[in-house]
């Protein structure tokens, strides 16, 4: 037996025997207390086994090799273990961005905090600066001495995902508003990036109820919020650059997990809920399983060899997004109208948990967030296929 097949057969027999086997009962339609210990308790599942973030470097207690993370996923998803929804921002993009752009001194307070369950919502978009990230207002004004340097900031962030459970934020501000005025300089001129923790005074985070009646999305309010220097990432007025660590997160690693998933149980609840005998349906499953099989195959290559072009990444998440959205249309569609009376899914499920018209709705979110399905067509374009620039409206 190979090194491979043994490392598939340990984490199939942790599945078999770690795994709630009743989740998805016990999950729907409980609160958020409900919701929160039973994350923390899953992650500390996973962390004890060291499956949790298999990603990070052996260092910070990852390490593990790329062909066994896709093993990883694979049996995870095949278990149908749950999703670790709460911490997804913490051990992918705010791991991601400390790893990158961090010191010592900040990956040593938030590394192994993330691991003892430390929670991180991403504060980015704004009312008025969604898929053009690069037009935030929120403002970070420098005040103090090199003795007690800090930031004062002010503004609103929206679609902050499980803000109200968040310890810490990943935060983009406008440390020098003049920036963008100035020739040859772009809006994202002047933008910096922080850590903010959610106690300090100032802070709001208002729930905002969704198209499926969930609270997971969040407005955050920054009313005169100080900020300690030694939070900064990276340089000031470089926070663009570092951004795009924490947004190539969500468009790289993680999409592997995410292909594993819609791939195995997305995949697999559909063909148990379809009429196989149907010729039509025989074909459209067909050809979700090619589509599938090219969408993990890709996630696969990007992370073993890198991504080999500037716009490899926005492929994987346009194609991904838009599967997932055609894969529970078609779910609605074939559940008829008893899949329209579903009204609860599972609250640590993904987005392909069988409730189908909930996933579906739920399926147009993954076409916003970390860059809207038209904001990576640009890219794909514009750096991939090297067509012109889009015009500046600004």
């Amino acid at each position: 037996m190979s090194d491979l097949e043994e490392f598939r057969a340990e984490v199939r027999a942790w599945c078999r025997e770690h795994v709630p086997p009743d989740w998805r009962a016990s999950q729907t339609g409980v609160g958020d207390e409900e919701f929160v210990r039973f994350q923390k308790a899953w992650f500390t599942e996973l962390h004890s086994a060291g499956y949790a973030v298999p990603h990070w470097p052996a260092e910070w207690g990852g390490g593990l090799p790329v062909d066994k993370q896709v093993v990883l996923y694979q049996e995870l998803a095949a278990h149908d273990a749950p999703r670790l929804v709460l911490a997804f921002v913490g051990i992918h993009h705010a791991a991601s961005t400390l790893l990158v752009a961090g010191t010592d001194e900040q990956r040593r307070r938030h590394l192994p905090a993330i691991l003892d369950g430390e929670i991180w919502v991403q504060g980015f978009s704004e009312p008025e600066a969604g898929s053009d990230l690069a037009a935030l207002r929120t403002t970070a004004r420098r005040v103090g001495d090199d003795g007690d340097r800090h930031y004062v900031v002010s503004g609103q962030k929206l679609w902050a995902s499980g803000g109200m459970h968040a310890d810490w934020c990943l935060l983009l501000a406008r440390t020098d508003p003049d920036a963008p005025k100035r020739p040859g300089s772009r809006k994202s001129a002047g933008i910096s990036y922080f850590l903010l923790d959610m106690t300090t005074p100032g802070v709001e985070v208002r729930p905002i109820r969704n198209a499926m009646g969930d609270s997971h999305f969040c407005e955050i309010f920054l009313d005169d919020v100080h900020i300690p220097a030694g939070n900064l990432i990276g340089a000031e007025n470089a926070g663009w650059q570092v951004a795009q660590a924490t947004l190539g997160a969500e468009r790289g690693m993680t999409m592997l997990e995410l292909a594993e998933r819609l791939g195995n149980a997305g995949f697999r609840w559909l063909v148990d809920s379809a009429p196989l005998d149907d010729p039509i349906v025989a074909d459209r499953l067909a050809a979700f399983e090619t589509e599938l099989t090219a969408l993990r195959g890709m996630c696969r290559r990007i992370v073993e060899h890198g991504a080999s072009g500037p716009a490899d990444a926005s492929v994987v998440k346009l194609y991904y997004s838009e599967l997932l959205q055609r894969l529970t249309d078609c779910g609605a569609e074939i559940g008829g109208l008893p899949a329209h009376t579903v009204l609860t899914k599972p609250m640590s499920s993904g987005w392909e948990s069988g409730s189908w018209v909930l996933d579906f709705i739920g399926s147009w979110e993954w076409t916003i967030p970390g860059g809207a399905s038209e904001i990576q067509r640009t890219i794909i374009a514009e750096r991939g296929l090297g067509l012109p620039r889009e015009p500046s409206v600004a």
